[in-house]
């Protein structure tokens, strides 16, 4: 638009046809744009020393006799209209700026602490240790972002107003249910308690899934699954402050527990890491479950001084015939 506006002020100042006059006062006139650009142009000719010396030698007539009296009435009034609508255009993107980014609240969780956090809906928040999490409700929608952790949702009926659940590529839509959303390393792990919600993916077609079942969610795939009593119980343990395992690894479970340590729990010998272990401990005191480890398996905790844990094998005492302990 810019160069346009160049060429054309070039072209009316260098001994315009008539027609070369209307071809200006068209353009200039077809967009308020083109009124600010050429208005631009007409400065920068003006202040160039370059472009004075370059039309030195060419004899130009007044301006006012180039363009007539009406078309620089017209001329005025167009850069005005455009001043005037950029001016608007500022104006609506304040607008735009300001109800995009407030009324967004933030929510975060440090290493093993929890929040629960009644929103302006009649909705509940819970989130899980180290979580965080943006809420932004409007007239239209209720829309959560999940961008770390896990968090789990209580959501107040309102069929008008659908409540949007974001987390990385996964949309999870509800209007009164209750669900579990965990993001691990690389999926979304959906767990549904209560009601129906539907999840999309990638732009790929909606997923309908209903309580006691659950999705592994991933950029552009929606697996469902099919959930038993046990294994929510166990998904959703930690809304009660617990982690509860059932044949899991050492190092899932070390895993585990170290969502809710600032030391971590390691794997200092391969041979632990397959062993496996059920039970039910607080989150908030791996102590009881380093100590069932030792006691139930040939495992020993070698504490550092940083407050991590090391778990190597215990070689003289022999290991269970079957690698596991429930407790």
């Amino acid at each position: 638009m810019e160069a346009q506006a160049a060429r054309l002020l070039a072209k009316l100042n260098n001994a315009p046809t008539s027609e070369d006059e209307a071809e200006i006062c068209a353009w200039i006139e077809s967009d308020p744009r083109h009124a600010v650009a050429f208005a631009r142009a007409e400065a920068a000719w003006e202040a160039a020393e370059r472009l004075k010396s370059a039309a030195a030698d060419i004899s130009l007539p007044p301006l006012a006799e180039i363009v007539s009296e009406e078309q620089q009435r017209r001329l005025s009034r167009n850069i005005m209209i455009a001043a005037a609508v950029a001016v608007l255009f500022f104006l609506v993107a304040a607008i735009v700026t300001v109800r995009t980014f407030s009324g967004i609240d933030r929510y975060q969780t440090g290493i093993g602490e929890y929040r629960d956090i009644a929103l302006d809906d009649g909705s509940t928040l819970h989130l899980n240790s180290d979580s965080e999490a943006e809420v932004r409700f409007t007239s239209n929608g209720r829309k959560v972002r999940i961008i770390k952790g896990e968090a789990s949702f209580d959501i107040a009926h309102d069929r008008k107003r659908p409540f949007d659940v974001e987390a990385r590529s996964a949309l999870i839509r509800a209007v009164g249910t209750a669900f579990n959303v965990r993001m691990r390393p690389s999926l979304v792990e959906l767990t549904v308690t209560q009601g129906i919600v539907t999840v999309h993916s990638g732009g790929g077609a909606a997923q309908k899934v209903a309580a006691g079942s659950g999705a592994v969610i991933q950029p552009r795939t929606v697996a469902l699954t099919r959930l038993g009593p046990k294994l929510i119980d166990q998904r959703t343990a930690w809304r009660e402050q617990m982690v509860e395992l059932d044949g899991e690894t050492i190092e899932q479970a070390a895993g585990e527990f170290n969502r809710y340590r600032a030391a971590p729990i390691l794997i200092g010998d391969t041979r632990v890491s397959s062993l496996r272990i059920g039970g039910r401990f607080r989150t908030s005191d791996s102590r009881e479950f380093l100590s069932a480890l030792q006691l139930s398996l040939p495992i020993r905790a070698v504490h550092g001084e940083d407050g991590s844990v090391m778990l190597l094998y215990r070689d003289e005492d022999p290991a269970p015939a079957d690698n596991s302990a429930a407790l």
